[in-house]
């Protein structure tokens, strides 16, 4: 079906892909250039940086396409995701991102890491970037540690680059007085909030030409449901424009009007915006505020 509803709609590939990249990716707001800004500093000058956001915000995207820009093989970037495990596990998983077989013990294993990094540092010129997902579920035990790992040669270097990525709730927990001495490390921290009306709309429209859309798709009350129900997230909006797609071409329409969309509301199960004159008046008293 999904093909089905691209070759109606001259489409290469889904709009909003999940693997949005490169020129499917949408990087025309200024959070993203104020991230790049920041990733391009810790790329250059090692150390801990933060991105926190609701669900769906576009944080692993954001990350992803940032590090397919590196060139290679100056740089290498590590990505973990797997962290609702004991922080031992967390270094376990570095080591096999880098190549290794881990040793057993904490202390083993702490300098053959530190060792690795090193020689790639001094002797091969590579730079590391590690980037840990879903970091609001490490332990606080892994924070504790992770101040000390990133210690090198009596706190006279910084040789790693770590970006940590997460809920809201990551910076929160990394507010608390216990994590002082890890919250000392950190340069640079960033936020992924809900993108604003104008902001989405043009997200949509970007995916959708990259994708290969020749005319509009969507009429304009359609556009207007969209921003509405994904409140900003656009995973959320690229789900939801998928599916009204579909949905479309399951009707045999060649475009998407507000019927198609609130039937795509129902059928990923989003509550409906309400869409009488008084809403739409709240709408514009909103943007205009």
């Amino acid at each position: 079906m999904s093909v089905a509803y691209r070759k109606r709609f001259g489409l290469t590939h889904d709009p909003l892909p999940r693997d949005a990249m490169g020129e499917t990716f949408y990087d025309g707001d200024e959070r993203y250039e104020g991230l790049r800004r920041c990733f391009s500093y810790l790329a250059a000058v090692p150390a801990l940086g933060t991105l926190t956001g609701d669900a769906g915000s576009g944080k692993t995207a954001a990350m992803r396409n940032l590090c397919s820009e590196l060139p290679e093989p100056e740089y290498r970037v590590l990505y973990i995701c797997d962290t609702g495990v004991t922080p031992a596990a967390v270094y376990r998983n570095l080591a096999a991102a880098l190549g290794l077989q881990p040793k057993r013990s904490r202390d083993a294993l702490w300098r053959q890491l530190k060792g690795t990094i090193e020689h790639l540092v001094d002797d091969e010129g590579v730079i590391p970037i590690l980037i840990i997902d879903e970091a609001q579920h490490l332990p606080d035990s892994f924070f504790f540690d992770l101040a000390s790992f990133l210690n090198h040669n009596f706190d006279r270097r910084e040789l790693l680059t770590v970006w940590l990525v997460g809920l809201p709730s990551l910076a929160a927990r990394l507010d608390m007085r216990q994590h002082a001495a890890l919250r000392t490390r950190l340069v640079s921290p960033n936020v992924m909030d809900p993108r604003g009306r104008e902001e989405l709309l043009t997200m949509v429209e970007h995916g959708l030409k990259t994708a290969g859309a020749k005319t509009k798709l969507l009429s304009d009350p359609a556009m207007e449901l969209l921003w509405r129900t994904s409140h900003g997230l656009p995973r959320t909006a690229s789900k939801l424009l998928r599916a009204a797609l579909v949905l479309a071409h399951e009707h045999g329409q060649a475009f998407v009007d507000e019927h198609i969309m609130l039937d795509a509301c129902d059928t990923l199960q989003l509550r409906r915006p309400s869409t009488g004159a008084a809403s739409t008046k709240s709408d514009r008293s909103s943007r205009t505020a």
